[in-house]
Order: structure tokens, then sequence, then C-alpha cells
């Protein structure tokens, strides 16, 4: 927990080109400011993909909910993440021989689709559930000792209606606003 009581949410941003993202935007000036949030843009930061593992590092150490949020792009995250992923979780910090770093901490995706719900079903278009194709993180948080908490998954980003992207935007902050370590995660 940070000094103020609130737990430390590090909100990793990645979308190469949020300027694009309508959704992804105001989802991010949602939850911006809700206390205990710190929003950590990886294109920003690094733009020439040289990350600062140190920086990345003694920031999660005070982390208690680590939140990646980004658009789905080819059944998985922007580049950039597979990228902090590759030299930040390295052995000896998040896993192997000492590596309990992340130990007990938590980890969500927030993530936005183009397609329907419908398309993300087995017999739908892409013939598999979001929850088969964020696979990867739950094996990434259960090998780092962290806890997998259910995603937030903005459908048919492209085509939401105010209404409906206000919903949802009050969605993920009733996520964070409700997140408590050692909490079943998913209050709403």
């Amino acid at each position: 927990m940070s000094e103020d009581s609130s737990p430390y949410i590090q909100l990793l941003f990645v979308h190469p080109f949020p300027h694009r993202s309508k959704v992804n935007c105001a989802l991010l000036e949602g939850v911006r400011d809700i206390p205990g949030v710190h929003v950590n843009d990886l294109y920003e930061r690094y733009p020439d993909f040289y990350i600062d593992i140190e920086r990345e590092q003694q920031t999660l150490r005070k982390t208690d909910l680590l939140v990646v949020q980004h658009p789905l792009y080819w059944y998985s995250a922007p580049a950039m993440f597979k990228q902090w992923q590759d030299v930040v979780f390295e052995y000896g910090f998040a896993f192997g021989a000492g590596g309990d770093a992340l130990k007990g901490k938590d980890f969500m995706s927030v993530i936005t689709a183009g397609q329907s719900r419908a398309t993300y079903q087995s017999e739908g278009h892409n013939c598999h559930v979001i929850d088969e194709i964020l696979t990867p993180y739950k094996c990434m948080a259960n090998h780092c000792g962290m806890r997998y908490l259910d995603p937030v998954v903005v459908y048919n980003s492209h085509k939401l209606s105010d209404v409906e992207l206000f919903d949802m935007t009050e969605v993920y902050c009733a996520r964070l606003l409700s997140y408590r370590p050692g909490g079943d995660g998913n209050e709403q």
C-alpha cells in the first residue's frame, strides 16, 4: 500500500497510436486521477524501445496491482508490452532463484477489441473466448507468483456509442476503486 493508504496501482498504457483510439484515451482519462493509480505510458516513455529495466523493476517492487491496458492486436498486446515483459520480468527478479519480487502481487488486463463478444466464442469468427486468448497472461502471472484477476474487456471498441463508452469507463473505474490487495480483485 502507498503512503496515502491507497493501493499502489501501476497502469501500463500500451498503445502505439493513442490519438487513433477514442476508447483507450477515454478509459485512461477515466481512471488517471483515481488515488493510487500511476500511469506509465510505455510508448511515450520508451519511443526507442530501450527500457529502463532498473526503473521499471523498482516501480514493480512497490506495486500492489499491475494493470496492462492495450488494444488487442493479432490476439495479443502491441509489441512494446512484449519487449517490456522480456527485459523487465527477468530471471532472478520475476522468477527463478531469488526471483520473487512479484510474488503475491495482482495482475489485470484491460483490453479493447474491435470485434463483438459474439466473435469471441468457440462458434464465432475467432473460434475462442477471450479468456482462452489471454491464457499467456494467466501463465505469466502464475509463473511470477502473481494473482491473475478477471480482465476488463471492451468489445466493439470502434462502434461504441458515447453512452456505452461511459458505461465501460465506469466499470473500469469501479474495478480500480474497489481494488484491495488480498481481496478477490473482482469487486464492482
